[in-house]
């Protein structure tokens, strides 16, 4: 494929045709005529090989490789659009856009506050969009960077992007405060016997894949998506929840729940900040990085004290 003969507007009247599956409103979403749209839709059909968009009594319908191409489409847009965003300067004070980090609840709980803090002093014109990271992210961690700013993720998680460290953080339990059968601390029979509740994917992390070699297999009775509501499920029942320190400190006093230190020496958790390598060198993201892991550096002076609320 010799990208020189390709007309790369041709992406953007893809993207509209394919989302909008009209030819009228593709070219309004673009500015474009409806002819001039017609004649784009002509010249990726033959492109193609493909009507990409087929009739189907009164309104179109994607083909089959037109269903292909959407998503496809999509992330291919989001791609240049970076691309051509990318700057050789960067005034914060003098900047308007937005960046957009994928981020669990805990790590905007615990450090993306204090990130929004700093960027609120030292660059109001800026604007953070924090989405949570789907079930794929492992499975698709090249597709998922091409398309933002950054992943905040714990290493052991994802790997062969470049990455800034940004803090660490410890593994502490959370139990019922009126636990029928825990005292005051854990026993690895307890991790065995008693129920878990646990984030979507908390067998990423190496605290949980330890469990195995200790021949633990948790007993998982409440999945979610979200770290902080992980102790309201928790209060009041026999399960057991694995939790972030920094996270635990923050989110004890809302629910009647007792923080334990794990029954054997769980790996630290090291945070930090994943990126597409296509950002590296753009001054935009330069800043964002050295800014993310300044405050980071700040949250390391910050001791957590596991075992304690």
């Amino acid at each position: 494929m010799n990208l020189s003969r390709l007309d790369l507007n041709l992406v953007v009247a893809l993207r509209a045709l394919l989302e909008e599956r009209n030819v009228t409103r593709a070219g309004q979403r673009v500015g474009l005529s409806q002819p001039a749209m017609s004649a784009a839709l002509a010249r990726l059909r033959r492109h193609f090989d493909d009507d990409l968009l087929a009739r189907v009594g009164g309104h179109y319908e994607l083909t089959a490789l037109g269903q292909v191409l959407l998503d496809r489409t999509s992330t291919a847009y989001d791609v240049l659009e970076r691309l051509f965003a990318s700057q050789a300067d960067f005034d914060p004070m003098g900047e308007s856009r937005e960046f957009k980090l994928i981020a669990s609840d805990y790590a905007v709980a615990v450090f993306g506050t204090e990130l929004a803090r700093v960027m609120h002093e030292e660059a109001p014109g800026i604007r953070l969009r924090f989405t949570q990271p789907p079930t794929t992210v492992v499975d698709d961690t090249a597709t998922l960077l091409s398309t933002t700013d950054g992943l905040l993720m714990p290493h052991g998680v994802v790997s062969d992007f470049p990455a800034t460290d940004l803090y660490q953080d410890s593994w502490v339990f959370l139990v019922a405060e009126d636990h029928p059968s825990v005292e005051d601390r854990l026993t690895r029979q307890d991790l065995a016997r008693l129920p878990w509740v646990t984030y979507q994917r908390t067998y990423d992390a190496p605290a949980v894949r330890q469990l195995g070699m200790l021949g633990v297999e948790p007993r998982v009775e409440v999945s979610v998506d979200s770290f902080q509501v992980l102790p309201l499920l928790v209060a009041g029942t026999r399960r057991i929840a694995l939790v972030q320190a920094r996270l635990a400190r923050l989110l004890t006093p809302l629910a009647a729940v007792r923080v334990l230190e794990p029954p054997y020496e769980a790996v630290p958790l090291q945070e930090a900040m994943w990126w597409h390598p296509v950002h590296t060198h753009d001054a935009a993201h330069i800043w964002l990085r050295e800014t993310a892991a300044r405050v980071g550096r700040r949250m390391a002076e910050t001791k957590e004290e596991p075992g304690t609320s």
